[in-house]
């Protein structure tokens, strides 16, 4: 990166008092849509949240690129399983975008157990002058009817309206970790800890089980599905990474039931190194694509990785994004702060890569440049405009000025939630409760 590019300028921060924040608040999902023009956030109160982008105009050009709200709505609401005496929350566990075909939007949205299509769409008029109502919406009496009218469309004030279109439900046992829409446009897969399931769009009282490793004994399972997605460009492939470090690529052209991977990505463990947390941190917690389908990237408790699809053997780049908490995973253990799911974005042209990390700091490498920045997404530097600047945590002996000590790291605030626009250096934060938004500077 640029030293341009490591201050960058925050855009908008959408902020909830923390003295009035709940459980409910806090965001456990974001993602901005194919365009970049809309962003959505979930939380575990089941809300989904959209942001639309400001349009430009000739009196504020400096407007562009703040989103405002644009629809919120209630996607989930608790329910409870009777069969299994077990309560499902409402808690938004992954949103995704359709690609956008008409003048509506589309996302699928997902709590533990059901995916749900909404459209969100713009009413502007309304119609008027039916024969068999008046204008409150009551019946008349026919006999009063005496000619015909032909209705008509007045204009009205734009109203912003959210829809269930489709709930796809009654297909997991386990919880649902993640949902990824096919390049065809038709198909969707859905993952829990042991399988993925294919649906088409249309369908709702069915689906295909494609991937299944349960065992026959559930003594004898070893390792759980963490996330799964599909290859941006070939609709037949697609990689779902394991609790084990491992990721599989599957063809469902060669079976119905891909429990055979044709491709298997793994780094050897170091002996040297192998300690009780081994199994634990080594656990991906996220598998991304790259836009052009080349590589995948993965990220586990310590660090980012990015294969080459060519190349299984072992990764072809290592980030490390917060090393200096490798000699603290016994208290990371104990608060289960090791247990945390952060997730990795690529920027638009898959040069840069972006994941969280504690005390509210994200990270980002740049793979050309091999430059890394640490930046911080708080309340005291969410001030419109004003520039971040590039943090740095001290490991050990003396502690500079403008640096942070690793035992005055803040766990309880964790970057998990990042998304990147897919066109322009625009970036979105959840900060717990938080929503931030950051640009990249500009005059």
């Amino acid at each position: 990166m640029e030293e341009e590019s490591d201050t960058r300028k925050i855009n908008n921060s959408f902020l909830r008092d923390h003295n009035y924040a709940t459980e409910a608040d806090i965001i456990s999902t974001v993602e901005f849509n194919s365009s970049g023009e809309l962003l959505a956030t979930g939380d575990k109160g089941g809300r989904v949240v959209v942001f639309q982008r400001e349009q430009e105009s000739k009196s504020q050009p400096q407007r562009r690129g703040e989103y405002n709200v644009y629809s919120t709505f209630q996607s989930h609401e608790p329910e409870f399983d009777y069969l299994k005496s077990l309560e499902i929350e409402e808690k938004i566990n992954k949103i995704k975008w359709l690609p956008q075909q008409n003048a509506a939007y589309f996302l699928l949205s997902t709590n533990d157990k059901t995916v749900k299509l909404w459209k969100i769409s713009e009413r502007d008029k309304r119609p008027e002058g039916y024969n068999l109502k008046d204008d409150d919406g009551r019946i008349r009496d026919p006999s009063t009817i005496t000619s015909l009218r032909v209705p008509v469309l007045q204009p009205m004030d734009l109203m912003v309206e959210a829809t269930s279109r489709r709930v796809f439900s009654n297909a997991h046992t386990y919880h649902i970790n993640s949902i990824s829409v096919n390049s065809d446009l038709q198909t969707y897969i859905s993952t829990d800890d042991l399988r993925v399931n294919l649906w088409n769009l249309e369908i709702t009282d069915r689906s295909f089980n494609i991937v299944d490793i349960k065992p026959a004994n559930m003594e004898e399972l070893t390792e759980v599905i963490t996330s799964a997605e599909f290859h941006p460009q070939q609709c037949h492939t697609f990689a779902y990474s394991s609790s084990k470090g491992s990721i599989r690529l599957c063809d469902m052209r060669e079976a119905a039931l891909c429990d055979k991977h044709c491709k298997y990505f793994e780094e050897p463990e170091d002996p040297s190194t192998r300690s009780f947390f081994s199994e634990i941190i080594s656990s991906i917690s996220d598998v991304k694509f790259s836009h052009n389908g080349r590589y995948l990237m993965t990220r586990d408790y310590l660090t980012v990785k990015v294969w080459d699809l060519q190349m299984e053997n072992k990764p072809l780049e290592t980030y490390q994004v917060h090393d200096y908490l490798r000699g603290k995973l016994c208290s990371l253990y104990e608060n289960d702060c090791i247990f945390d799911k952060f997730e990795c974005v690529w920027n638009g042209s898959d040069s840069v890569i972006m994941t969280g990390s504690y005390n509210n700091f994200f990270r980002m490498f740049d793979r050309n440049t091999k430059r890394d920045v640490t930046l911080e997404a708080s309340r005291e530097n969410s001030k419109p405009r004003a520039i971040l600047k590039p943090r740095k945590v001290c490991v050990g002996g003396k502690r500079r000025k403008d640096e942070i000590s690793v035992d005055s790291l803040d766990f309880s605030k964790k970057i998990l939630h990042t998304t990147w626009h897919p066109h322009e250096n625009i970036i979105a934060v959840a900060a717990t409760n938080n929503l931030y938004i950051f640009q990249d500077k500009v005059n």
